[in-house]
């Protein structure tokens, strides 16, 4: 068993790739380099309007909202996420997530390690 202090775990300011409209902040919490052989959680926290850009997984992908309001969407919906709730996106639906235009948005997520992530 590992315990993880996340609190202990730097943030890395993010700029382009997969995100827009700002420096996201990405904790990884699990990968290989903590001893995960098939796992990857990190906490993504985003400014108002920053998300990412419409893309897939290879694998499930399922977020957990920490705090603030956004919103989690793919080609045909948009959903208001808030602190609490929980989605999971299906192996290859097109989707994004991020803040709303006037808060701070903060999700983990957690997927395969060996996802391929397409946008």
């Amino acid at each position: 068993m590992k315990v993880i202090e996340v609190n202990k775990i730097p943030s890395e300011g993010i700029v382009g790739g997969i995100f827009v409209g700002g420096t996201v902040d990405v904790r990884t919490l699990i990968d290989n380099r903590s001893g995960a052989k098939d796992m990857k959680a990190a906490i993504v926290s985003f400014p108002p309007g920053a998300r990412t850009k419409l893309h897939t997984h290879s694998h499930e992908q399922i977020l957990y909202i920490l705090s603030g309001k956004g919103i989690v969407a793919n080609e045909q919906e948009e959903h208001v996420a808030t602190p609490g709730q929980i989605f999971l996106v299906p192996a290859g639906e097109k989707h994004w997530h991020g803040a709303g235009k006037e808060s701070n948005f903060s999700h983990l997520y957690i997927y395969n390690s060996q996802t391929k992530t397409t946008y």
